[in-house]
């Protein structure tokens, strides 16, 4: 498991400054690293809520591949013009998107965009879910006690935002309850995110 640093703020708790690279982006990590087997220099990144998709784009930008986020809730119109701009210029240009699929009504805008590289971040194994735990953790400033990321990974909600819930619900009950974040709490914050089914697996 790698991480790749960015230039970014530590005080925005949302905002980590690290991204974890596994097997969910490792593949959209290679293709940004190589921009020039984009068809016509241009991808479109697509991936579930809190997968690092925005923090990708800023990568990118730092190697002078242009950005657009949230291209999906740009006028088409406006966004057609961006990318004739792009092709003008000759520049690099990543489109990152929510929506899947994403519908796109302009003719014009959706031929070129279709022939783009399409990029698509997945879900996380067990490894890289490890890493997420303890870079969440990190990011907040909790001390997780030793095992903790071994423990929780295989009984963590296969999603980024899962993940993120799972850490900040061990966080909560660590402070509520003003004990280390220790297997009684691990325990609870599951049951607490997951509901109480869960219990069968701890």
């Amino acid at each position: 498991m790698s991480q790749i640093a960015l230039p970014l703020p530590q005080h925005n708790a949302s905002d980590p400054g690290r991204l974890i690279i596994g097997n969910a982006n490792e593949a959209v990590h290679r293709a940004l690293n190589n921009p020039q087997s984009w068809p016509y220099g241009t991808a479109v990144l697509a991936g579930p809520a809190r997968c690092g998709k925005s923090l990708l784009g800023k990568w990118a930008q730092g190697r002078d591949i242009a950005v657009i986020d949230d291209a999906d809730r740009m006028e088409e119109t406006d966004l057609f013009h961006r990318w004739n701009a792009a092709q003008e210029a000759r520049e690099k240009l990543l489109l990152i998107v929510s929506a899947q699929p994403w519908e796109i009504a302009l003719p014009d805008l959706k031929s070129r965009l279709g022939a783009a590289m399409q990029l698509q971040i997945g879900e996380p194994d067990d490894a890289m879910t490890a890493a997420l735990i303890e870079a969440v953790a990190h990011q907040r400033g909790l001390a997780l006690a030793e095992g903790a990321a071994q423990y929780l990974a295989p009984r963590a909600e296969r999603s980024f935002a899962g993940i993120e819930r799972l850490v900040v619900a061990i966080d909560r009950l660590s402070l509520e309850r003003k004990a280390p974040a220790t297997m009684s709490i691990w325990r609870a914050a599951l049951e607490q995110v997951l509901g109480p089914d869960q219990q069968r697996l701890l």
